[in-house]
């Protein structure tokens, strides 16, 4: 069921939101941000990301979210996957990502208040369910 104006008969298409995620891993160790107040899941950890603005190339918002949340310059590289849910109203494109500057120290800011390097076989608690079945691809992608 769609919302139609009674007077016009205009269909209003309620689209999904396109969020981005980025998988920066060195040295077998993912950087993953700790998320804050006023987040889903806050307290828990996940992959710096965020929504791609109207008009906004995939890849661009990539590099911005990044950016925004963690100081980082980065190269968004190949596409791990979109994920979605039924009943959930955001599709996630994920991209692995290497960081452009090599020792650069990554400053958790936006909507992050920690980041820390988990090696992959160790890491905490994540935010969302996804982030594990994303885990479990990006492990599948690079054997």
């Amino acid at each position: 069921n769609r919302p139609v104006c009674t007077a016009c008969g205009h269909i209003t298409f309620l689209d999904p939101k396109l969020a981005v995620a980025a998988l920066i891993v060195r040295d077998g160790q993912i950087l993953l941000g700790k998320r804050g107040p006023g987040t889903r899941s806050p307290g828990r950890w996940s992959f710096p990301a965020g929504f791609v603005e109207r008009g906004e190339q995939v890849e661009a918002a990539t590099a911005r979210e990044v950016r925004e949340e963690t100081g980082l310059e980065i190269e968004p590289g190949k596409l791990v996957g979109l994920f979605s849910e039924a009943g959930e109203t955001v599709v996630l494109a994920v991209y692995e990502a290497t960081i452009k500057t090599p020792g650069a120290v990554p400053v958790a800011a936006d909507d992050l208040v920690e980041l820390e390097w988990f090696p992959l076989d160790a890491l905490p608690e994540l935010a969302f369910e996804r982030d594990y079945r994303i885990i479990e691809r990006l492990l599948g992608v690079r054997t």
